[in-house]
């Protein structure tokens, strides 16, 4: 899109939070963006709910008010929320072996691990030594095995490394042991959380939404990810032998050439597909005690504590920096990506996607684009309008 094309901006914002609709509007004319949603609750209610610009760059065809989108590593929070469900429901607790959940789990030195570490990228599980493709991840029982059968790359718990993809599978796995009904994490979700909240998000896409709802993804081209990425981070990933690409490995699986995206299947880690108003409203929930999923204080407040770090600290193995904080599959606010206030928690996405919770504030917030962007700790288009929200609380 031109960024001399006058974009027009659908959506309303409250009094007082007028400076986020002109970061939205700003970032069509000033951030290169094509399509997109932005919405925020605040204390329960919306006071944040813009959409604008293309959903489909080929065609033209422009973004509507119920368009949904691939959210990549977004997904991980919605997915998180699952296991704060059934700790809250008393199935789950975050200092528990995962094998006392699945027995089988303890096979080649992951006895010991830990819910809480398996949550946190420090469980030396990041990668598959058997090749995970679409039949492999559309049979749970038999990926439930090859999970099982995975040897830690090193000791769990003494270091951190991205769980790009598998983290989902294991997630997904350690539900269906604990849920009554033993059902996929993607089920589960859309069962406990999507519909009693009126969510349009799917970590488990049905044949019934219509491709007209769906937004296509516009990828940068090589020039743009050498100019956006820091170099030692394309490295990394150009790198074949790297533990980013093999952690990276099946995270195309959501993609579908006939339908855009993958139906009636799940990539908990990565495949989520949904709107930025869902992403803000399940967070909200979070943000604001929890009541509409009878979630309890303690679970509440566990999410918002302080990330526990593996013996050797924060540096990724697979990033190849200091590291993020995780807890309980969140990411939480920190030194390096900063989102909200002290024991705020949430997700980002490849390209620039952001859910979170900031229970301090009461926001909810959820971003999501159809450009994908070229950041690794906050796209300049996302972190506009997250500016542009604080502006507005504090006003």
């Amino acid at each position: 899109m031109n960024a001399a094309q006058k974009v027009q901006i659908h959506g309303q914002v409250s009094a007082g939070f007028e400076p986020v609709r002109a970061a939205f509007a700003e970032n069509f004319t000033r951030r290169q963006e094509l399509g997109g949603a932005c919405c925020v609750y605040h204390r329960g209610v919306k006071v944040v709910d813009l959409w604008g610009g293309l959903r489909n760059e080929a065609t033209g065809e422009s973004w509507q008010e119920n368009t949904m989108v691939l959210v990549y590593s977004t997904t991980k929070g919605l997915a998180a929320m699952t296991l704060a469900l059934a700790h809250s429901r008393g199935w789950l607790d975050y200092e528990q072996r995962v094998a006392h959940y699945w027995p089988e789990f303890a096979q080649a030195g992951k006895e010991r691990i830990t819910v809480r570490q398996l949550l946190a990228h420090q469980a030396g599980l990041f990668a598959f030594a058997e090749q995970a493709d679409r039949s492999l991840v559309a049979d749970l029982d038999r990926l439930a095995a090859v999970l099982a059968r995975q040897q830690p790359a090193w000791e769990p718990g003494t270091r951190q490394a991205y769980h790009a993809i598998s983290l989902g599978y294991y997630e997904g796995e350690l539900l269906r042991r604990i849920d009554p009904q033993h059902r996929s994490l993607g089920q589960f979700f859309q069962d406990e959380i999507a519909t009693p909240l009126g969510l349009d998000f799917y970590i488990r896409l049905p044949e019934s939404v219509p491709d007209s709802r769906l937004a296509t993804l516009s990828r940068p081209g090589f020039a743009a990810m050498l100019r956006g990425f820091p170099l030692r981070f394309m490295l990394t990933v150009l790198n074949p032998r790297s533990n980013i690409t093999h952690a990276l490995a099946g995270s195309m699986l959501a993609h579908d050439a006939q339908r855009i995206y993958a139906r009636n299947f799940e990539v908990p880690a990565g495949g989520g597909v949904g709107t930025a108003r869902a992403i803000a409203r399940a967070y909200s929930v979070f943000a604001t005690g929890g009541q509409e999923l009878a979630l309890r204080p303690a679970t509440l407040q566990a999410l918002a504590a302080p990330a526990v770090p593996p013996t050797r600290g924060f540096y990724d193995e697979c990033m190849r920096g200091d590291g993020v904080h995780f807890s309980l599959g969140f990411m939480q606010h920190c030194p390096i990506w900063s989102f909200g206030h002290p024991g705020s928690y949430g997700m980002p996405g490849t390209g620039g996607s952001l859910g979170f919770a900031d229970p301090q504030a009461g926001i909810g917030y959820g971003y999501v684009t159809s450009r994908v962007g070229t950041s690794v700790t906050g796209d300049p288009r996302e972190l506009a309008l997250r500016d542009a929200v604080y502006a507005s609380l504090r006003g």
